[in-house]
């Protein structure tokens, strides 16, 4: 049988405790939301919510071609125009998604004989536009400026540092000044995804780069998303415009890819103006996620102190996450499960994250659930 393989590899994920499986969410559902990225509490803000259905009832229900066809509407050229703005970047490019903007980024500033300095915790999308890349690629240890100086230094010839700004899993933040610091001592470039900095972190939301001083930098390049604290969908590549300009003719997850529907381009502007008139939005994400760490570390939790709006909490095996993230699920609230292989380092964690619109009641009562559906053996908390 030509895919009788695919039988073995789904009894070796049965025995191993990491069978996936959908589970469609009603609109009414009644969980207390742990596990979205909608750290700002937009998706169903009443502004963000019309911000799509106007660009609907003007546009139509999607883009109806790639965008250097028919995708491209004023409202996308709107929406780059004022997330360059925001972000303090010269020009954007919105894609489809964060992760067609990451292989955009990676494949086409990474040609033939150039290096590519990956570090050992990004994103699959990144290690994805990495094997797109025509560079050779050297994977260095997580947050290791060092690590990224040595691997620099070696190579004659064009050269890209790729990283996360906050990492997915753990939710800490990857040293960009220093980063920075020692790219530019290279002459390498930088592609740093803020997909988790944008809203939360930085002068009022304006994500982790612009907070290193590297908004409207000329050797930077920021992904974003417009999927997490916008509350929308799609992605978008921030930069110098001459590099703007080259993923216009080169990047083939933009030239060959329909363009984002017109709903998600009108709400992710509409949050992004939100976010502009309410940037106290941003701070307080970072309250919660703080509050939420302190309640459970104190509870002998091992919760990884979070850069940003990522709360991780580490469990002893990935039968163990999947057990308490349904006994959690049961008791009202929910919260992401992360195994392998989506874990770099192996190891099976709740993760939680922090949203702007969460009250102190619900925080409080998060935390009480989390305790009693995830026993643990007193120790002392992760603090790194």
């Amino acid at each position: 049988m030509a895919f009788g393989w695919i039988e073995e590899q789904a009894r070796a994920r049965r025995r191993a405790g990491l069978v996936r499986a959908l589970r469609p969410r009603a609109a009414d559902c009644p969980l207390l939301d742990l596990a979205s990225n909608d750290y700002l509490g937009l998706a169903r803000h009443p502004e963000v919510i019309e911000g799509a259905a106007s660009a609907a009832r003007r546009w139509g229900g999607g883009a109806t071609g790639s965008r250097l066809v028919t995708g491209t509407t004023e409202a996308h050229a709107r929406l780059e125009r004022e997330l360059a703005e925001f972000c303090g970047f010269d020009a954007a490019l919105v894609f489809s998604s964060g992760y067609a903007a990451n292989l955009a980024a990676l494949s086409a500033l990474a040609p033939h004989g150039s290096l590519i300095v990956s570090d050992a915790g990004n994103h699959a999308s990144l290690i994805d536009g990495c094997r797109l890349a025509r560079g050779t690629i050297q994977v260095v240890a997580h947050a290791d400026p060092e690590a990224v100086h040595k691997a620099l230094h070696t190579h004659r010839g064009p050269a890209v540092m790729v990283t996360d700004a906050v990492f997915s899993v753990d939710g800490d933040a990857a040293p960009l000044a220093r980063l920075a610091a020692v790219c530019r001592e290279s002459g390498a470039g930088m592609v740093v995804d803020d997909a988790h900095g944008l809203g939360v972190l930085g002068p009022g939301g304006r994500g982790a780069a612009h907070a290193a001083g590297l908004a409207g930098a000329p050797d930077a390049v920021v992904t974003v998303t417009l999927s997490k604290a916008l509350g929308s969908q799609g992605g978008a590549v921030l930069g110098p415009a001459p590099v703007i300009d080259h993923l216009v003719n080169t990047a083939r997850t933009f030239i060959f890819d329909t363009g984002l529907a017109p709903a998600a381009t009108g709400a992710a502007l509409a949050a992004l103006r939100v976010l502009r008139r309410e940037p106290e939005r941003a701070a307080r994400a970072r309250t919660v996620a703080a509050t939420l760490h302190a309640r459970l570390a104190a509870e002998g939790h091992e919760a990884v102190r979070p850069d940003a709006a990522v709360v991780s909490v580490r469990a002893p095996s990935p039968q163990q996450a999947v057990a308490w993230a349904a006994d959690c699920r049961a008791a009202g609230v929910a919260v992401g499960c992360f195994r392998p292989p989506s874990v770099p380092d192996g190891v099976s964690r709740l993760r939680l994250t922090a949203r702007a619109d969460l009250t102190d009641e619900q925080i409080e009562h998060a935390v009480r659930v989390i305790g009693e559906a995830c026993p643990v053996t007193r120790r002392t908390a992760s603090t790194r």
